[in-house]
C-alpha cells in the first residue's frame, strides 16, 4: 500500500493498492466515520458492471447503506443537465448534509460527481474512486470539478477537495487498450512539467505499463499522485504554479471542442496537444528541437492515435473561448527542458496554424 497525503486545508490521503476496492468500505468506515451515514455512488453502466459488485459488497460489510446512480461516460454526458439530474434523484432517495458522493468511474464520472457534491445542499461529502489510469494519475487529485457548455469545456465549476481518494490500479484490467492507453498520456506529462524521473521510467519501462503489471502500475501512478499534490498544495486554485498542469491541454481542448467531444478520448487530444506545444516551443525558441524531439518520440511511442483532420482555423477559434484564455491572451504551457516548463502569453497565431497543420500532417504518417 502506498499512501499520498494532499496537503491542503482540510488534507486528505490518496490510497494506492492492487486490490483496494474490496476494502473500501472498511476504510471509509475508519477514515471519515461513514457507518450508517447514507452514500450515493454515481457511475456508469460498464463501470458498474464491471467492477461495483466488489465496492458494495464491501460498503455491505461496513453497515454503510448506499445506491447506485448510472450517468452517460462521454464528455456530451458532462452537463448541467446531468448534475440537475442527479440532484433531483437523489433528494427523493433522501439525501441530506450527512450525506457522501462516491464518483466510482473515470473523469467525466469524477467531474460530475464533484460538482454534485460541491452544490447540493451548498455541500456534502465526497469520495473519488477512479477507475482510468488518467482519472488515477490526475482528475481524482487536486479537487477541480466542472461540467461543459457547447462553447467549451469545463466553464462551468468549482474547486472542491475529496475527504478521501481510492485508488486500485486492479480496475485498470477491465479497460479497453484504447482507453487505458489513453490515461497514460496525462503520467508522461507530470514527466514532462515536473519529474523527469517519472518520464525516464516511462521511457525505460514502457512494456511492462502496456502489459498493465501491477508493480509497474503502483510506483507510476504513486509518483503521478505526489508530484500532482505537490503542485496542489502550492496553488490549490489555479492562480499560477497550477497553470503548469494544463500543458497539452491548450490545444487537447480545442480539438476536443472542435470535434464535438465524440472523436477524441481526452487522453488522446492532450497528447496531440503536448506535440503542438513542443512545436509551437520550438518556433518561439522556448524549446530545444531535441527536447522536442524526445517529448514528441516518447508520446508517439504510447501510439496510436487518432488522426487529427480539424482544421487549423477552427482551433485556433476554439482557443479564445478556452478558459486559460486571460483578457483575451491564450497562454501556452511550453516546455524548456524535461522537467520544466514556460507559461508564455501571446503566442503569434500563426506559430499554432502551422503547428496544428503539422498535426495534421504527422497523424497522416
Amino acid at each position: 500500500m502506498r499512501k499520498v497525503t494532499i496537503n491542503v486545508q482540510p488534507p486528505y490521503t490518496a490510497t494506492i493498492e492492487t486490490g483496494l476496492l474490496g476494502r473500501a468500505g472498511e476504510l471509509l468506515a475508519s477514515e471519515m466515520a461513514a457507518k450508517q451515514r447514507r452514500c450515493y455512488v454515481i457511475s456508469t453502466a460498464n463501470i458498474r458492471k464491471a467492477v461495483a459488485g466488489q465496492l458494495a459488497a464491501s460498503l455491505q460489510a461496513a453497515e454503510i447503506p448506499h445506491e447506485f446512480f448510472e450517468i452517460g461516460d462521454g464528455e456530451q454526458d458532462k452537463t448541467l443537465r446531468t448534475v440537475e439530474g442527479l440532484a433531483g434523484k437523489v433528494v427523493k432517495r433522501g439525501a441530506d448534509r450527512k450525506s457522501f458522493f462516491i464518483g466510482l468511474g473515470g473523469g467525466v464520472v469524477g467531474d460530475v460527481t464533484g460538482f454534485l457534491a460541491s452544490v447540493y445542499m451548498r455541500g456534502v461529502d465526497l469520495v473519488q474512486i477512479p477507475t482510468t489510469f488518467l482519472a488515477q494519475v490526475d482528475a481524482s487529485i487536486g479537487g477541480k470539478t466542472g461540467v461543459n457548455l457547447p462553447s467549451g469545456k469545463n466553464l462551468v465549476g468549482t474547486f472542491y477537495q475529496p475527504k478521501a481518494v481510492l485508488i486500485d490500479p486492479a480496475v485498470l484490467a477491465t479497460l479497453p487498450e484504447r482507453e487505458y492507453r489513453a490515461g497514460l498520456y496525462e503520467a508522461l506529462k507530470v514527466g514532462i512539467i515536473r519529474a523527469p524521473e517519472i518520464f525516464q521510467y516511462m521511457e525505460e519501462n514502457r512494456a511492462r505499463i502496456l502489459q498493465r503489471d501491477a508493480e509497474a502500475l503502483e510506483w507510476l501512478i504513486a509518483a503521478c499522485v505526489q508530484a500532482k499534490a505537490e503542485v496542489v498544495e502550492a496553488d490549490e486554485r489555479e492562480g499560477d504554479l497550477r497553470r503548469v498542469l494544463n500543458f497539452g491541454h491548450t490545444i487537447g481542448h480545442a480539438l476536443e471542442a472542435e470535434t464535438g467531444y465524440r472523436y477524441f478520448l481526452h487522453g488522446e487530444a492532450v497528447a496531440w496537444g503536448m506535440i503542438g506545444a513542443a512545436m509551437i516551443g520550438v518556433a518561439m525558441q522556448k524549446t530545444n528541437p531535441e527536447v522536442a524531439r524526445k517529448i514528441i518520440s516518447s508520446v508517439l511511442a504510447y501510439a496510436p492515435l487518432p488522426k487529427v483532420t480539424t482544421r487549423s482555423k477552427g482551433v485556433v477559434k476554439r482557443l479564445t473561448m478556452d478558459k486559460k484564455t486571460m483578457n483575451g491572451r491564450v497562454h501556452f504551457v511550453l516546455p524548456v527542458e524535461i522537467g520544466k516548463t514556460e507559461i508564455t502569453p501571446d503566442v503569434p497565431e500563426r506559430a499554432v496554424l502551422h503547428a496544428v497543420d503539422e498535426l495534421r500532417y504527422l497523424s497522416q504518417v
